[in-house]
């Protein structure tokens, strides 16, 4: 067996050349014929970020033969997602350094972040997976090799970063970023986390899974993210570009999105504006997707309301981190919102009691005054309305039966009130009061008072248990208001009211009683029958007239 003897001055070069493979890219690290670049010049930043990509292709394939050999089929396919991205970077670079080729990527930084970045950010994304499933599996030297690829990709970030991203400044003033918004951004995203990264731990509400849009034009990135948020119990939907990603916002409710920058048809920024502007859409939270050499654009994301942003490529325990606040605090806004529907509508439900205690116009002035100043009213029908013989009933009768009879007749009452636009004061154990023309005008209160009572006589003696009831009816001045801290009751008092009550008890059963002064009011549109004088209580002799009915021809 021939022994080789392998040099250089780094310690996984040699490691790898000495390996008994021969990879393509053992050749990366040295110079024409054989020199090594001197340092500062081209030539020396072209070996300084050859070197680690000649580790990651080098023990790439390495591990590609060996998971061959080993019929490790679910390594391969992201072994060999590493060797692509490892070659697509690896052209990049020497079209970078090539004098005879175009210098479409030396004029164009964007570009040549773009070309540079997403195949290393997928090279570390899938050493980082792959890794962990190696050290699951107890395959040790993948691990260990895993390892390699990804410090040798964490080293080439590192060099890129230190001689391709010294931009931002330019980056913000193009952006129209302030100076002060632009540190005060800097500082909040370039902060330590309180967590240590890589330590195992996460401040990211562990279990707490989501539903989660993935948006990246780049469909190695979106796999990787894809079977990265799995492997944290999230359920995620994937997007290539923002119209795919408004489109299904718009069909599934989301937890969170996870936004690209640059993406073709329509940026991560367009897409994050266009959200934000739907109702529908604004309180879904963002977490912007960001090189580490697009700070204006990540601060301008955060201005217009992006939750947080993610440095590719993503720490897995800084992801989870991140994603987790997210979603808690989601969660805390949908508490939040829920809370407040529970108090909007117990609100409501106050509103509706104080509605059925006090008359509508009242309770709003007691709602927005905290108090209802009491008035005096002119030209106000109070009507009462009595059940005849109602004591015996209860005495004949369970507690059962007379509750449900009395309901159906005063909910009877009640609706009649309201067709003839009277307002329900208060029962007082068997008998209704009402009043026509005090809370809302009307053109001749008397009569409508009058009306209504004929038809609570007629629908009394309908229903079950067919009673016969008594209505006296009065028109005049009242003052009313509301009486009492601990419950409710607005009231009204008054002669007028005296005198009703007065006439309530002089009716004849299944008639409506008036005074005399009352039936010149309303004499032309009734029909009655005088009673005589009658001595009332505090009232002296009094002339009674029985009203029988309203001309069908009168309309008011």
């Amino acid at each position: 067996m021939t022994k080789t003897l392998v040099g250089g001055d780094n310690e996984l070069n040699r490691k790898t050349l000495s390996d008994p493979l021969e990879c393509e890219s053992c050749a990366l690290a040295v110079g024409p014929e054989g020199s090594l670049p001197g340092p500062g010049s081209p030539a020396s930043l072209k070996h300084e970020l050859r070197t680690p990509l000649n580790h990651i292709i080098g023990y790439c394939e390495m591990l590609i033969e060996e998971a061959t050999d080993r019929n490790l089929g679910n390594l391969l396919l992201d072994l060999e997602h590493i060797h692509t991205a490892g070659r697509r970077l690896l052209a990049v670079i020497n079209d970078l350094f090539d004098p005879d080729k175009p210098p479409v990527l030396r004029e164009n930084p964007g570009l040549l972040h773009r070309e540079v970045r997403t195949p290393l950010n997928q090279i570390i994304g899938y050493a980082e997976m792959l890794e962990e499933e190696a050290r699951g599996a107890g395959l040790g030297e993948f691990v260990s090799d895993l390892a390699k690829i990804h410090a040798s990709a964490r080293h080439l970030l590192q060099h890129i970063s230190e001689h391709f991203g010294a931009v931002r400044t330019e980056f913000l003033a193009a952006a129209g970023v302030t100076p002060a918004s632009a540190t005060t951004f800097l500082r909040r995203v370039s902060s330590a986390p309180p967590w240590q990264i890589g330590s195992g731990e996460s401040s990211g509400a562990p279990g707490q899974a989501g539903l989660i849009l993935a948006v990246d034009d780049d469909p190695a990135n979106r796999e990787m993210l894809e079977r990265r948020l799995k492997r944290l119990g999230h359920q995620v939907r994937l997007a290539e570009n923002g119209r795919h990603a408004l489109e299904l916002l718009r069909e599934v409710s989301f937890d969170l999105v996870l936004l690209d920058l640059q993406m073709p048809e329509m940026t991560g920024s367009e897409t994050l504006a266009l959200m934000k502007g739907d109702p529908a859409l604004r309180h879904i939270p963002v977490i912007v997707l960001s090189a580490s050499d697009e700070t204006a654009r990540v601060a301008r994301c955060v201005e217009m309301g992006a939750e947080d942003y993610l440095p590719k490529p993503f720490d897995p325990v800084l992801l989870q981190a991140r994603i987790g606040a997210s979603l808690e605090k989601c969660r805390l806004r949908e508490r939040e919102v829920s809370h407040l529907r529970r108090i909007q509508e117990e609100q409501r439900r106050s509103d509706e009691l104080l509605h059925v205690i006090l008359p509508r116009d009242v309770a709003e002035e007691l709602k927005s005054t905290k108090l209802v100043r009491p008035r005096r009213f002119d030209d106000v029908a109070v009507l009462f309305c009595d059940i005849v013989s109602f004591t015996a009933y209860c005495n004949d009768h369970s507690p059962e039966e007379v509750l449900l009879s009395l309901q159906g007749v005063v909910q009877a009452f009640e609706k009649l009130t309201v067709q003839h636009s009277l307002e329900k004061i208060k029962t007082i154990g068997d008998a209704f009061m009402a009043t026509a023309g005090m809370l809302a005008p009307l053109d001749h209160p008397l009569l409508q008072a009058v009306r209504c009572g004929l038809a609570m006589i007629t629908v009394a003696r309908e229903l079950p248990p067919h009673w016969q009831v008594r209505v006296g009816v009065h028109a005049g001045s009242v003052i009313a208001g509301v009486v009492g801290r601990q419950k409710y009751q607005y009231d009204v008092w008054g002669d007028t009211v005296n005198t009703a009550m007065r006439m309530v008890e002089a009716a004849a059963p299944g008639s409506v009683c008036v005074n005399a002064d009352s039936w010149k009011l309303v004499q032309a549109q009734c029909r009655g029958r005088p009673q005589g004088c009658f001595p009332l209580k505090g009232k002296g002799m009094m002339e009674l007239i029985q009203i029988e009915a309203v001309h069908l021809d009168e309309h008011v």
